[in-house]
């Protein structure tokens, strides 16, 4: 089993900045896939970023790309989403995600989740 334990959220002004990280626990295996991804009150799950663990290969959604990065740090089994540039509509619920398969960490379907943290970003 595995256990993702996001810590970070909070509350930022617009254009500001916040880092978000993500320790994971368990049965993890090099080849799987970690990412973030958000829901906003009325609206859809939305993808937001993904990395492979082993190779550090990155993926983002448009609406992040240039001000949002996503990292991680094997020796600490911590995945990290820095953001940038905050939004107003960056508001949101901010999930830890994990899969082995990167489609389902972008549709929103992955096998593992954080318990969520709220990122607030006023105008």
């Amino acid at each position: 089993q595995v256990q993702l334990v996001e810590s970070g959220g909070g509350l930022v002004q617009a254009g500001g900045s916040l880092r978000l990280s993500c320790v994971v626990s368990g049965r993890f295996f090099s080849n799987n896939v970690m990412g973030w991804l958000r829901q906003a009150p009325g609206k859809e799950r939305e993808f937001v970023a993904a990395i492979r663990w082993s190779e550090g290969i990155t993926d983002y959604s448009d609406s992040v790309k240039g001000r949002f990065t996503i990292s991680r740090d094997n020796a600490k089994n911590t995945v990290y989403l820095q953001m940038n540039n905050l939004k107003p509509e960056d508001t949101a619920v901010y999930y830890c995600a994990g899969d082995g398969s990167v489609q389902r960490v972008r549709t929103g379907a992955p096998r593992y989740w954080g318990q969520g943290t709220q990122i607030t970003v006023s105008s």
